[in-house]
């Protein structure tokens, strides 16, 4: 490689939105180079989300990287809500028109989409360090990324565009001018410890639970490995929480009827995941263009981080593919109104799932009261129920015009 080349779109980040995004332009005959700054073999081993929406699953169907998904993926028809001693269960099938969603770790869609990135001996760059991002140059093609390779040596990539897709700690915001930003953001006053562990799943279902000790989820990444999370403390330290003290608490918060069939096995990863909602406003700046978690982030609750990202990147492979095409900017000026629409709504379910689940040191008694209340209703009407279901297996994709799928 180089030291300098030109491409028409420069991704930072090989994350999903990233790669995504890579692949659906490169159906559309549109040329990218995507950098990453962790190694390959991390961003395939690091453990994240693992619910897909509907539509994401048949949008990685679609475009031809879901074939190990379709066999190795579990297919889930519902999920399971627990407040005390109470349990319902959300058919989806039944309450949306036959949807499911699929549980398939983000790392396993991360190793299907670099393994299509590089069968087709396309550009993708790990070990990569940005080091300074212009969203406007002054000069054609109009963009340039810098950066050091893996041995050293300062690159510089020139772009008509420049994709963000670098998560929520990465360069590409960072290189937006604070003032051209309006920033939402909300920090919860909890956190999850998040483990893995050699324990077949209680249930085929996610069993999601509110406790008078906290919240419990137990799910899947396979048919013998299970998903646990725990409400704690944020400034806990998982060395606090020694097996036996997990095995312990779970049983307790998922007594209703599985706390007793929980098998124990070998935790073998251990963390905390705060809990946080954040927005950035708008999702461009100039010829930079944010998405997935460089833009927004959900809690965890409601399943919605990988599917927000990868609903990004199809508006905005969209609105490239009718720029290359047709010389439009109409997709483009659009793209940020278009995402943060469907954005805002995830929010909304993500922060209702996760005041209806989760134990507030500050409810008093009537507001504890009018949590259980907000969980009967839930149960008893099938109109609510429907509502959760509908966001749980996702809302529908943004349309705008063209294809790239």
């Amino acid at each position: 490689m180089s030291a300098s080349e030109r491409t028409r779109v420069a991704i930072v980040g090989a994350g999903p939105a990233g790669l995504t995004l890579a692949h659906l332009l490169h159906r559309a005959g549109i040329e990218t180079i995507v950098l990453e700054s962790r190694s390959r073999d991390y961003i395939e081993g690091r453990v994240r989300a693992g619910v897909l929406e509907h539509q994401t699953a048949q949008l990685l169907y679609e475009i031809g990287v879901g074939a190990r998904m379709r066999r190795e993926g579990l297919i889930h028809r519902g999920i399971e809500l627990q407040f005390g001693d109470t349990r319902h269960r959300i058919d989806f099938e039944d309450l949306t028109n036959g949807k499911s969603v699929v549980v398939y770790g983000q790392q396993e869609v991360v190793k299907d989409l670099i393994a299509a990135r590089l069968a087709d001996g396309l550009g993708l760059h790990f070990s990569c360090e940005v080091t300074a991002i212009d969203p406007e140059t002054g000069s054609a093609p109009g963009s340039r990324v810098r950066y050091r390779d893996d041995g050293g040596v300062e690159r510089t990539i020139e772009a008509d565009f420049i994709a963000g897709c670098d998560g929520f700690h990465g360069p590409a915001r960072a290189a937006i001018p604070a003032a051209e930003l309006n920033v939402y953001d909300h920090v919860f006053p909890f956190a999850w410890l998040g483990i893995l562990a050699t324990s077949p799943p209680v249930s085929e279902e996610l069993i999601y639970a509110n406790h008078e000790r906290g919240f419990a989820l137990i799910s899947m990444r396979s048919r013998t490995v299970s998903r646990i999370y725990l409400q704690c403390g944020v400034d806990e330290d998982p060395a606090t929480w020694p097996d036996d003290r997990i095995w312990s608490e779970l049983r307790l918060r998922l007594a209703a009827g599985v706390g007793k069939e929980i098998v124990e096995g070998p935790i073998f990863q251990k963390g905390i995941t705060p809990m946080r909602s954040y927005i950035c406003a708008p999702m461009r700046y100039r010829r930079l263009f944010l998405a997935g978690d460089a833009a927004h982030i959900v809690p965890p609750t409601g399943a919605k981080g990988m599917n927000l990202a990868i609903a990004d990147v199809r508006v905005l492979a969209r609105a490239f593919a009718r720029y290359f095409a047709a010389g439009s900017i109409d997709l483009l000026d659009a793209y940020s109104e278009t995402c943060l629409d469907r954005i805002w709504k995830t929010q909304r379910f993500s922060a209702f799932m996760t005041r209806l689940l989760h134990r507030y040191d500050t409810y008093d008694p009537f507001e504890r009261r009018l949590q259980r209340a907000e969980f009967d209703y839930l149960i008893g009407s099938r109109a609510a129920a429907e509502s959760l279901a509908e966001n749980y297996v996702g809302l529908p994709f943004a349309e705008t015009a063209g294809s790239v799928t």
